[in-house]
């Protein structure tokens, strides 16, 4: 009887391992995930509308409605990425993640002196490489530096109300994802 119980105890102990290690291992395994969506949806350095339907269902479900927005991949090895817009709109924000979907950067509006979406997404290395000559476009740009090589640069935008709607999506569809 102790020996069948042992042999029970060892079981339900193994079992519960083995789901943990395939739970935690699922992401990594996921055909479905924000990289290979958005892959689907568009090439690199390409602006994709998460709000939009696509195939009948949007890309990424967004959690608030107040908020509309747009991701574009991006591959530093053929340069830096400069991701800008001169419109204004009430509140955006900017994020930068690494192709498991891991923040590495974020800021919003009021980052930049004059509130407008200008930002450079760049490697250390081509960091000191542009700041031996930098090019005047980029005198009142952000540069976001990063340890990674390839990512998604998620802009998200508030709209306060349905007048709001038109601006927004002018904004939104009117973001630049620029190898530099």
């Amino acid at each position: 009887m102790r020996r069948l119980l042992h042999a029970l105890l060892l079981g339900l102990i193994g079992a519960g391992i083995a789901h943990i290690v395939v739970l935690l291992l699922v992401p990594n395994f996921s055909e479905r995930d924000a990289w290979s969506r958005l892959a689907m949806a568009a090439g690199p350095n390409k602006i994709v509308r998460l709000d939009k339907e696509i195939d009948g269902a949007p890309l990424v479900k967004s959690l608030d409605p107040s908020f509309y927005d747009a991701a574009c991949r991006f591959d530093l090895t053929e340069g830096v990425v400069r991701i800008d817009n001169a419109g204004k709109v009430p509140y955006w924000s900017a994020s930068v993640y690494d192709r498991s979907g891991q923040n590495i950067y974020s800021f919003n509006d009021r980052t930049p002196p004059d509130g407008n979406l200008d930002f450079v997404v760049l490697t250390p290395a081509q960091m000191i490489e542009l700041r031996k000559d930098l090019p005047t476009e980029f005198e009142k740009s952000i540069f976001v530096e990063t340890p990674i090589d390839e990512g998604i640069v998620v802009v998200r935008v508030f709209v306060p109300d349905d007048s709001w709607k038109p601006k927004v999506e002018r904004f939104l569809d009117g973001i630049n994802c620029e190898v530099q």
